[in-house]
């Protein structure tokens, strides 16, 4: 393919950093979502912020939309590119530049695994407060475009808190910075929270100073079977008035879960079945080991908080309770079609939710199974609509109608964590007020007035 926008990316980049056809590697195809594979106009591969800078102003200047790109582990469909799309792709922008121990930051490229960053401050001494399962291979300015939550959002918060400093690329080309390392710098608007989950359609994000956090200590795991959502909720409360320095996790796994991990999967587990509702919680026991988390538990037990619990006495013991809850990462191997929500509920009306989702069991599509769970503390319901038979968009659909609907009425939000891309735009509305959208437009047309980048992305 020949053409004057391409030959000049060619030229700015060399023939090895500017793919078409063919030659677009099949990783750069493709997202985590079930939209099939799409070979761009072109990939583009920069290795600086200038690269960047001067990849945009030639797409602006020709009018090219572009889509950013991370490490494709998205799950809305922000990052699989179109057909007329040019993939800039931040894989060549990876590293960490500092870690600044007296400030508590970390300053990485955009194209830095989430992992690297996580070893580099670990290195230091401090610890990188987001986690999640693709750590391996999402990337740091992938997260902060799509706020990432992950397991520890109750005790750090999501992506945004960690942000301190930004470098962004506008949609014609300018470099917009401000790499602050300082908690309070109260200096007009605070821009960069704009640009963090906005999925690539206001900028391009190219290195971020992260916040760093002191490692927790004696860090201890236990599974708890409760009677209910709503007993978990209460056990949720007395642990937060109660464990010395707080909760770092708090996953709950529905019964639907449990029996898949169990019974599908042959993943061993402390409890017999029955229990609704299963949680795996972490905690700093401040010195006092797993015997101090038995015995609050223990006394929990007493004060009919709680039906069982089972505490990690060692490394092995812990990975086999977490792999309980990291079971869905093995379902596209069981089963032949998986289709995953990621939603917000109150915690007021979670036991609602439940119930209005479980109450549509008669509607899913045939032979579907309904798995639930989520990051319960964090109001995060994550959903896995499963089966043995194929399925394809027809079933995908009449499952999100079901998902968004029980959402909905709850009065809950259609996108937790994962963003809205392109497999959520139509259900934004659900969330987002006439106004909000509106106001969300004014911003988008201020900052990228043709539409160039992520077009059909949110709005």
């Amino acid at each position: 393919m020949s053409t004057p926008l391409i030959d000049q990316l060619r030229d700015l980049l060399g023939p090895t950093r500017c793919l078409t056809g063919e030659d677009v590697p099949a990783r750069f195809r493709a997202d985590r979502t079930e939209q099939p594979p799409t070979i761009p106009r072109a990939l583009v591969m920069p290795a600086s912020t200038d690269e960047v800078a001067a990849v945009m102003r030639l797409c602006h200047a020709h009018g090219q939309p572009v889509v950013p790109q991370g490490g494709m582990t998205g799950l809305a469909g922000g990052a699989h590119p179109a057909a007329d799309e040019v993939a800039l792709s931040l894989e060549r922008m990876a590293g960490v530049e500092e870690v600044d121990v007296a400030s508590g930051t970390l300053t990485a490229l955009a194209g830095t695994t989430l992992q690297t960053v996580q070893q580099a401050a670990e290195a230091a001494g401090l610890m990188y407060g987001v986690d999640l399962g693709a750590r391996g291979s999402c990337t740091i300015g992938g997260n902060v475009a799509t706020n990432a939550g992950g397991n520890q959002v109750l005790r750090y918060g999501m992506t945004r808190r960690q942000v301190l400093g930004l470098e962004v690329v506008t949609a014609d080309g300018r470099v917009i910075r401000s790499m602050n390392k300082m908690m309070k710098n109260n200096t007009g608007y605070d821009w960069p929270q704009m640009f963090i989950g906005s999925e690539g359609t206001l900028g391009v994000i190219t290195r971020v100073v992260l916040q760093l956090q002191p490692r927790p200590q004696d860090v201890q795991t236990a599974l708890v079977a409760v009677t209910d959502t709503a007993q978990g909720l209460a056990l949720l409360r007395a642990l937060e008035r109660e464990l010395p320095s707080g909760l770092l996790a708090f996953e709950a796994l529905w019964r639907e879960m449990h029996d898949v991990a169990t019974r599908d999967l042959g993943l061993a587990t402390p409890f017999p079945d029955g229990h609704d509702l299963v949680l795996l919680i972490e905690a700093p026991m401040g010195g006092g080991g797993h015997e101090a988390l038995q015995a609050l538990l223990a006394d929990f037990h007493e004060r009919d908080l709680l039906l069982d619990a089972s505490v990690a006495t060692s490394g092995p013991q812990r990975q086999r309770l977490w792999a309980l809850r990291e079971s869905v990462y093995e379902y596209n191997k069981r089963f032949r079609f998986t289709h995953g929500f990621d939603v917000s509920v109150p915690l007021n009306r979670m036991p609602e939710a439940l119930g209005l989702l479980r109450a549509a069991a008669p509607e899913w599509p045939t032979d579907v199974r309904v798995v639930i769970f989520g990051h319960m503390a964090d109001s995060n319901l994550h959903l896995l609509a499963v089966r043995e038979a194929p399925g394809g968009p027809a079933e995908a659909k009449a499952c999100d109608a079901i998902v968004y609907r029980c959402t909905h009425a709850v009065g809950g939000s259609v996108s937790a964590e994962h963003g809205i891309g392109r497999m959520k735009r139509a259900y934004l509305p659900l969330s987002r007020s006439a106004d909000e959208l509106a106001l969300m437009g004014q911003m988008k047309r201020m900052l990228d007035p043709q539409g160039l980048l992520s077009p059909g992305r949110i709005l």
